[in-house]
């Protein structure tokens, strides 16, 4: 008999994948620390050298604050990498069994479309990581662009022919798609996975120097983050309108939430491709243009965040899936938002507010904001220890509950 053989996580689902797109987005909010707090002249983002310079010379407090971010996102990282390849195996079996044939005639194919986000996810990760622990990296970095530029492009070419798959069929033979189990934003997965390849295939616009590569990732990322914002519209409106009539599933109840990641990353994005624009073609924007766009994005998570906690509040779903006998692979879809509105406020704070001048760098202000965005991360680190601890670290006492 195989060990924890009636663990939750042994009901295998494809939303485990977001186990680690959770743990890898763990590991962007402690790269946060370093990204705005470490000075980094020379380059948009913190290197080994600009972080080691940080903390031989750095305050006590800029020291502790360092040696938190490093071990937060190297701990982080190794178990988005872990739970990734984990997941890789679980899908490799999976592919045998009779639930994956039912799954792949169900609205739920779709939820496939996890895959293609955490390989993006951990791909960001391992940048993340090349940074933080490999000295003389930006020596290299632009024989690194063309690289990552190829790796989002082989994701989105999977996250699309998924895509494919599944609306050729269920818009040529009719009648397949259940209308009555579409009342979740499930089907806005697609929509996520196309936004972390935008993101990540944005990152060369902001970093390289090489006109060629700045070009290429502007015109690739406009392209996979347009269709992305497309597809969630149309899938937020479709899904919206089966809420009304029949509410929300409550075991997709963490669905209404995911609008918030999304915004997230596509405000990333644009705020990379406007800073390849400024230093590429001299197309410059005005002092404000982040502050309005982090804060228009934060008026719409707020929206879908206080939304999506009053149903699940209201279906008690707490008492179900994190607390009662029910288990969820669902359940690692509460991550994503926590951890993005965490991402979004600390830009807001600076490239919006400080950037405009509107508070001083490291002053109360400042603190007091970056407070709410560092007690999003210390919650979504609890929640993602309160669910690994659920679903792998011990047998169920109750059922896996799958979701539609």
């Amino acid at each position: 008999m195989k060990p924890f053989q009636h663990r939750p996580a042994d009901t295998w689902s494809p939303l485990y994948f977001l186990a680690s797109l959770g743990a890898g987005g763990l590991a962007v909010t402690f790269f946060m620390f370093l990204m705005f707090w470490v000075p980094h002249p020379g380059q948009p983002v913190p290197v080994f050298e600009d972080i080691l310079a940080a903390f031989t010379q750095g305050s006590i407090a800029l020291q502790a604050a360092i040696i938190v971010a490093v071990t937060g996102t190297a701990g982080f990282a190794f178990l988005n990498i872990k739970m990734l390849i984990w997941n890789l195996a679980r899908l490799a079996e999976f592919k045998n069994t009779d639930a994956y044939a039912k799954l792949m005639g169900s609205n739920g194919e779709t939820q496939f479309l996890a895959m293609p986000l955490a390989l993006a996810m951990t791909v960001n990760a391992g940048f993340i990581l090349g940074l933080v622990f490999v000295p003389g990296l930006w020596s290299v970095v632009e024989y690194l662009f063309p690289m990552a530029m190829i790796a989002f492009a082989l994701i989105a070419y999977l996250a699309f022919h998924r895509i494919g798959a599944f609306l050729s069929r269920v818009l040529s033979e009719g009648g397949v798609f259940d209308v009555t189990a579409n009342n979740s934003f499930a089907q806005l997965l697609p929509a996520f996975a196309l936004s972390m390849t935008a993101v990540g295939m944005s990152a060369p616009a902001a970093m390289s120097t090489v006109p060629n590569t700045v070009s290429i990732s502007l015109v690739l990322s406009i392209v996979l983050g347009a269709i992305a914002a497309l597809y969630a519209l149309v899938a937020a409106i479709v899904a919206f309108n089966s809420m009304l009539h029949h509410g929300t599933a409550k075991e997709s109840a963490p669905t209404l939430m995911v609008v918030v990641p999304i915004l997230t990353i596509l405000g990333i994005m644009t705020m990379r491709q406007e800073h390849g624009l400024h230093t590429t073609f001299e197309a410059h924007g005005g002092m404000a243009d982040n502050l309005l766009l982090t804060t228009t994005i934060l008026a719409i998570q707020g929206v879908f965040l206080a939304l999506g906690l009053l149903v699940l509040k209201r279906q008690k779903y707490a008492d179900a899936y994190l607390r009662g006998d029910g288990n969820s692979a669902g359940s690692y879809a509460l991550v994503c938002p926590g951890v993005a509105l965490s991402v979004m406020l600390h830009f807001w704070i600076n490239k919006g507010l400080v950037g405009a001048g509107l508070i001083a760098k490291f002053d109360i202000a400042y603190w007091s904001l970056t407070s709410l965005a560092i007690a999003a991360q210390v919650s979504m680190i609890v929640l993602v220890l309160l669910l690994n601890k659920r679903h792998f670290g011990r047998p169920a006492h109750g059922h896996a509950v799958p979701v539609e």
